[in-house]
């Protein structure tokens, strides 16, 4: 199947350190000849980590995509019913916003168009990079998975012995999630290993 054509919401979230993998896989989306339109959150416009100043990263994802950088719930708003998206993907999803996501809070531009997609029947791609998803996150990650529209890249224990809790996405599976998700069908299997 192909993207293109395919108007996407691509939202990212902290985990700073994911934000490579995750610009490499976005890129590839625009190559396979998607519209994507990047949303970001507080964490990503205004925080400098070692892995990237935040006004570098605002202007990478406005040179991939071609697209202004979505950052205000106003902003987000017109992508409800006025400017549908056919699919939103959340990469990456830190246990923060997940946990926000699966309680209803829409503090954010990235949940505001989760949500505002979901509201339209269209498919939500959640891809987890997260300390927490086998901790106290664990029941907002079981909650999400039995939602309806709501699929998620696999995953699976980046150390398990050195940090038991964590969960990160297979990167290069998300357009392959996607393709699955416009389907409305959780591409399989969901739950890996990295050996």
């Amino acid at each position: 199947m192909t993207l293109s054509g395919m108007k996407i919401g691509f939202g990212v979230t902290g985990s700073h350190h994911s934000h490579v993998f995750v610009f490499k896989e976005l890129t590839r989306l625009v190559e396979e000849g998607a519209e994507v339109y990047p949303f970001i959150t507080d964490a990503v416009k205004v925080t400098d980590t070692v892995h990237g100043k935040a006004e570098d990263k605002i202007k990478k994802l406005e040179d991939i995509t071609g697209n202004p950088v979505v950052s205000t719930i106003v902003e987000a708003e017109p992508f409800g019913p006025k400017n549908p998206l056919d699919c939103m993907v959340i990469a990456p999803l830190t246990g923060n916003s997940m946990s926000k996501f699966a309680n209803a809070h829409t503090d954010n531009a990235v949940l505001m168009a989760a949500k505002s997609t979901l509201r339209n029947d269209s498919p939500v791609v959640l891809g987890v990079s997260t300390n927490d998803a086998l901790g106290l996150n664990g029941m907002n990650l079981m909650k999400l998975m039995a939602t309806k529209n709501i699929f998620f890249v696999p995953f699976g224990q980046d150390d398990p012995y050195k940090k038991p809790n964590s969960l990160v996405a297979d990167w290069p599976s998300l357009i392959d999630t996607v393709e699955y998700a416009v389907k409305k069908q959780q591409i399989q299997p969901v739950l890996i290993s990295f050996g």
